[in-house]
C-alpha cells in the first residue's frame, strides 16, 4: 500500500498532456479552440466558469446560458507526441499543432467563439 505522500509525488511526476482542445456547441456548430501545455487544467476551468456564469468569453457564455450545458462538448483534439530527442521542444510542437487546427477549423466569426489566433492557455 502506497502512502499519501508517495501517491502525491507520483501525481506530480506524471507527464501532463499538452495539446489542442475544443469546446463545441452542438446546437449551432460554433466552437472555441484552445491549447495548453497541461490540457486537464483549462478544460476543467472553462467548464467551471461556464457553470457559474462568469466565463470571460461573453458570446460563449451567452450561448451556454441559452442552449444549456447538454449542447456543449469538451474534446481533446490532439495531444503533442513527446519525442525522446535532444532537439524536441514541447512549446514548438504545440505551436505547430495550434496553427494546423486554427487553419483547419477557422473558429472565428460565424464559425466560432475565438476572437483571435492566441489560443494557448497556461
Amino acid at each position: 500500500m502506497k502512502t499519501r505522500k508517495e501517491l502525491q509525488q507520483e501525481f506530480k511526476a506524471r507527464v501532463k498532456p499538452a495539446g489542442v482542445f475544443q469546446i463545441k456547441n452542438t446546437a449551432n456548430g460554433k466552437l472555441l479552440l484552445g491549447s495548453s501545455l497541461n490540457l486537464e487544467g483549462p478544460l476543467n476551468g472553462h467548464q467551471f466558469m461556464l457553470k457559474i456564469g462568469s466565463h470571460t468569453n461573453k458570446a460563449l457564455q451567452k450561448d451556454w446560458d441559452e442552449f444549456g450545458p447538454d449542447k456543449f462538448v469538451f474534446e481533446i483534439l490532439e495531444v503533442v507526441q513527446v519525442k525522446d530527442s535532444p532537439n524536441f521542444n514541447l512549446e514548438d510542437e504545440l505551436t505547430l499543432l495550434e496553427q494546423i487546427w486554427l487553419e483547419k477549423l477557422q473558429p472565428f466569426g460565424e464559425r466560432g467563439y475565438n476572437l483571435n489566433e492566441k489560443i494557448r492557455q497556461a
